[in-house]
């Protein structure tokens, strides 16, 4: 009942609003975000059958047959496993009361109806997207050259052909220095793949 009054008072209909930060707390998304674990909300778009959620570190789709249904389908989509690409905007016409903003989560093809009074806005989490998008094929750009390295430096060790009894018998500095291999791998791969995209939503999203 609350959440279906909320939907009035924010004067929502099929389609969407972009919900103001002040007012994420009435919106039953916000209950399923991860606030224990720093993930924090960025934009919150809001019919009423469908909320849609980009937080730092995924999208979230709050999915409703009807308004009057107390029902809800949450899918979250994490940003590491599922790739935001085909990020596209169609602007409304002159009879229009909508814009639509069009991209895919990994193979799902997502489409949101927006106010078209709040192109602006929309503008906003366009470019959001789209540089998140970009940034997927930097992420991969580098990933594979230091796929690369690596296994072009292990060629130089050789160790993992090697027994057991004959690495613990290879002097220390050796075994030392292939630890160090793996550790600088395991960091850097870890520098690369950050999928948390806080900073570029903080860039494009104005509060």
């Amino acid at each position: 009942m609350f959440r279906n009054l909320a939907a009035d008072a924010l004067g929502l209909s099929d389609i969407g609003k972009i919900i103001e930060p002040k007012d994420f707390d009435k919106t039953e998304i916000d209950e399923y975000v991860f606030n224990e674990d720093n993930e924090k909300i960025f934009v919150v778009i809001k019919s009423k059958t469908d909320e849609y959620c980009f937080t730092n570190t995924a999208f979230i789709h709050l999915d409703g047959k009807s308004a009057a249904s107390k029902k809800r389908n949450l899918k979250r989509y994490p940003y590491r496993y599922y790739q935001i690409s085909n990020v596209s905007v169609e602007t409304a016409g002159t009879i229009d009361l909508d814009a639509e903003i069009k991209f895919k989560i990994g193979d799902e093809e997502i489409s949101i109806d927006i106010d078209k009074k709040q192109m602006e806005r929309i503008r906003d989490i366009y470019k959001a997207l789209f540089k998140i998008s970009e940034k997927y094929k930097e992420i991969h750009k580098y990933m594979g050259i230091l796929q690369h390295t690596h296994e072009a430096i292990n060629k130089m060790f050789v160790l993992r052909e090697l027994t057991e009894q004959v690495v613990l018998n290879l002097p220390d500095i050796i075994n030392q220095t292939a630890h160090q291999v793996e550790l600088h791998y395991i960091n850097r791969q870890n520098e690369i793949q950050n999928y948390d995209f806080g900073s570029i939503f903080e860039r494009y999203i104005k509060s």
